[in-house]
């Protein structure tokens, strides 16, 4: 699952107290290879125990994104051929989230232009988050035939109300002002004062640089879609939200009841069940073991290759889910991708 010198594809340095991490593949938007992961694992460790190095912050090289997520044709490739290596690519994937989460030391990530599925990972469990004009923020995982993963279901079961629960099932993309209100990210920077942000870290405290360099984000439109968001995902069932949303007199609802019908049926409810599981959950260790069993179930099912496929091998934007309907999803079917893995859990405390 790792490019040739895919190493690389991480750069280090440290300027002043600031330990510096670049994701350096732009042209794939900065994707995460197992190789890149365990790069950053290596360096957060290393740098833990510098007493030099006071914060940490990560960039993407680059215009077009922080991080596009996962490398899912790698993904797609290893699935094929029975899946081993996307196991270990997770584990040390969701083992780099904790670390980030937990990490003693302030963690910055300038989420600037895309960040989806693990570049969320990588980022949203950060201690400062930076978003700008240019963000595009996501959890597109429903539309490849997948579930929200990397803590993905954790963060969004705790945004406010059911918004969440509104971007998980669409896998729609959120700007600057509706990231920070979904608790995804913190401070909007103007795009144009990156530079000098990021300069800055190397001798000034964090919040002393979020305070000279931060504005307030462009408006968004999720606060003022609350009320129609509320009260159609609050429903128990993907079948009743989309009878809700079609039912609503919002043309918005509509179109997200559109959405969510060219998604995996499968991935739909096995991600609604996810995210109602991780409320109950408490806190992102128990999360992340939870998603490391879906992730690992999702290996076997035909939605993971085939979605994969649709979406960026064959580029025909036109799966064909199995099962092709709600309907057809039993919940025999949701229970099996949350199935105790014996010896081969993820470990970090979950139940």
């Amino acid at each position: 699952m790792n490019p040739a010198g895919s190493q690389d594809f991480v750069l280090l340095d440290r300027v002043g107290g600031c330990g510096r991490i670049t994701l350096d593949r732009p042209r794939a938007i900065n994707a995460l290879d197992h190789a890149m992961v365990r790069r950053m694992a290596a360096a957060l460790a290393a740098w833990e125990h510098d007493d030099d190095v006071d914060v940490v912050v990560v960039v993407g090289a680059g215009e077009r994104g922080l991080c596009a997520g996962g490398d899912i044709r790698a993904i797609r490739a290893d699935a094929l051929v029975g899946g081993a290596a996307a196991r270990e690519f997770w584990r040390d994937e969701y083992l780099l989230n904790a670390r980030i989460a937990r990490y003693p030391k302030t963690y910055v990530a300038i989420m600037d232009g895309v960040v989806m599925g693990g570049g969320v990972g990588i980022s949203a469990h950060g201690d400062v988050r930076i978003v700008t004009e240019r963000s595009t923020v996501a959890m597109p995982e429903t539309g490849i035939g997948f579930v929200p993963d990397v803590g993905g279901t954790y963060l969004l079961s705790r945004a406010p109300g059911e918004l969440g629960t509104h971007l998980a099932l669409t896998a729609g993309p959120v700007g600057a002002a509706d990231a920070i209100l979904c608790g995804l990210a913190d401070h909007f920077v103007p795009a144009e004062r990156l530079t000098a942000f990021v300069a800055d870290l190397a001798s000034d405290k964090p919040a002393d640089v979020v305070e000279r360099h931060a504005a307030p984000a462009p408006a968004g439109e999720l606060a003022r879609q609350r009320g129609w968001i509320d009260a159609c995902y609050a429903a128990d069932t993907v079948e009743e939200i989309v009878d809700r949303l079609l039912g609503s007199d919002e043309p918005a609802a509509k179109e997200a009841a559109d959405r969510i019908g060219t998604k995996s049926p499968t991935s739909l409810k096995v991600t609604l069940a996810a995210l109602r599981r991780a409320r109950a959950l408490g806190s992102l260790e128990p999360v992340l073991d939870q998603e490391y069993r879906v992730s690992c179930a999702s290996l076997s099912t035909a939605d993971l290759v085939e979605g994969i496929r649709a979406q960026v091998v064959d580029k025909d934007r036109n799966p064909h889910w199995s099962p092709a309907t709600l309907a057809e999803v039993t919940d025999a079917r949701v229970a099996a991708f949350f199935a105790p893995l014996g010896d081969h859990e993820l470990g970090l405390g979950g139940q």
